[in-house]
């Protein structure tokens, strides 16, 4: 069973991604901002994370910048799932090796469930 960590500060969002992968087979955990989805990425280290950009406490690019600093992030497949357009990205993102970046309003959950498979495919 794979395991995905969704990193989403809208609840009603995070629950309903959450509620599709599991439907999927995953095995899911979720943060409702950046310092609580850090804490359960870190502990629950899965395969992938769907790591949202803008959130209070500690942005996803903050977020990001700390899994990879570690030993266990620094291949972790992660998308960025998020509203901002990828031109308005941070810049960091290109240096912190980002597997997609999907903006929520053009795909459907059951799109993302696909391109997280797809991902995890990928070498």
């Amino acid at each position: 069973m794979p395991k995905i960590a969704i990193v989403e500060d809208v609840p009603t969002l995070a629950d309903m991604y959450k509620f599709k992968f599991e439907q999927s087979g995953f095995e899911v955990v979720v943060g409702y901002n950046g310092e609580e989805g850090l804490q359960r990425v870190t502990e629950f280290q899965p395969e992938i994370v769907l790591l949202d950009l803008m959130m209070p406490i500690m942005s996803g690019d903050e977020v990001l910048e700390k899994i990879r600093a570690q030993v266990w992030g620094a291949k972790i497949k992660v998308i960025i799932l998020t509203n901002i357009g990828e031109d308005e990205a941070p810049q960091r993102l290109k240096n912190l090796h980002v597997s997609r970046y999907i903006v929520k309003a053009d795909y459907t959950p059951a799109q993302v469930v696909d391109i997280v498979k797809e991902v995890l495919l990928e070498p």
